[in-house]
């Protein structure tokens, strides 16, 4: 069966921009809206599929998270608590995938216990380093597969947090990335009164199976790791290797735990942004995409659990572009012309 890739949207009113949730198969390129059970002008920031079934997809919503069994044909609505809440973060645990997390905006965290059926809050509140000019959103969450009852959670724009029982209670771990802002290259303020601001802006935050307790996050100053469980911080210097250094995402290859890749761009709004590949757990990287120009930040990628060699991504203005011979050729895949606020590639 053809790959599929799914895209997500938010919506960009002041430009008359929208949102939604999309869908191609690889070497199509026609997209199909999908509407069917999701909620009315729905914008999604959040996307991820099930480790074991390539038709079970989750989608986070303004209206919580929603699920299909049929590839994105349908969607329902899961036994979620009502509220003004955007999801903007789901995640599997890595041992035992019928539990689930769900991250929002404002911060709030959720487990499920029973593949998303239902939800319970749990109590983890957000440190507020840092008031920006839109609600603290939970980004990214990642399960230490070696320690599975360490769960963290990254915040945009407050640093990270993290549970050491699954989820019931939860620790600061941002001052050690403050701490790390003192530094005259890791200042950066944009929408505060803290220099700290830009080492406090998470975007994404992972976990390998080949290295316990060092979790690897990504911010606008870079790429940062702990081999400590999250005490301390080390800046793993992308800078020695990409000229771009604004980093949106990383993802661990599936097939490979040593494989990372990540995505690199000038700013959170820009013209330009590229998709980088490391093989050492990020000690070293090499720019993956060739023959291609995103027109914008990139801001997600993807790996293909049944092929290794089929690697997705997203830039903000709706550009998908997608290897399936490692990187060797590439493929552009453009959404819809009035999608220009794209957050979350996912294949399947």
């Amino acid at each position: 069966m053809a790959t599929r890739i799914f895209a997500a949207a938010g919506h960009w009113p002041k430009q008359g921009y929208r949102g939604g949730l999309f869908r191609t198969s690889a070497g199509d390129g026609a997209w199909q809206e999908l509407e069917n059970g999701l909620p009315e002008l729905v914008e999604s920031h959040a996307l991820v599929v099930h480790p074991r079934s390539r038709d079970v997809i989750y989608a986070g919503t303004q209206d919580g998270p929603y699920r299909s069994i049929d590839g994105g044909d349908t969607w329902e609505r899961l036994d979620f608590p009502k509220g003004p809440a955007m999801v903007w973060s789901l995640a599997f645990h890595p041992t035992r995938p019928q539990v689930m997390y769900c991250g929002t905006a404002p911060v709030n965290l959720y487990r499920s216990e029973d593949n998303g059926e239902h939800w319970e809050k749990l109590p983890a509140v957000s440190p507020e380093h840092c008031k920006m000019g839109f609600p603290t959103r939970t980004i990214a969450i990642a399960v230490d597969e070696n320690r599975p009852d360490d769960v963290y959670a990254a915040l945009e724009v407050s640093g990270v947090m993290r549970s050491s029982d699954g989820g019931e209670t939860w620790s600061d771990l941002s001052e050690a990335l403050i701490e790390l802002s003192k530094r005259p290259n890791l200042k950066s303020r944009i929408g505060s009164d803290r220099d700290s601001e830009g080492m406090l802006d998470s975007h994404a935050l992972v976990m390998s199976r080949a290295q316990p307790a060092s979790p690897i996050l990504a911010t606008r100053m870079g790429l940062f790791q702990s081999r400590d469980a999250g005490y301390t911080w080390r800046d793993m210097e992308i800078g020695r290797h990409s000229p771009l250094t604004y980093c949106r995402d990383v993802v661990v290859s599936p097939q490979d735990p040593r494989v990372l890749y990540a995505c690199f761009s000038p700013a959170a709004r820009s013209t330009d942004g590229s998709i980088w590949r490391s093989g050492d757990l990020g000690e070293t990287w090499q720019r993956f995409d060739h023959g291609i120009k995103a027109e914008a930040t990139m801001m997600a990628a993807a790996v293909d659990r049944a092929d290794p060699a089929k690697v997705y991504c997203i830039s903000r203005c709706g550009q998908v572009f997608g290897t399936e011979d490692a990187g060797k050729s590439w493929r552009e895949y453009r959404l819809p012309e009035d999608v220009h606020d794209a957050y979350k590639a996912v294949v399947s």
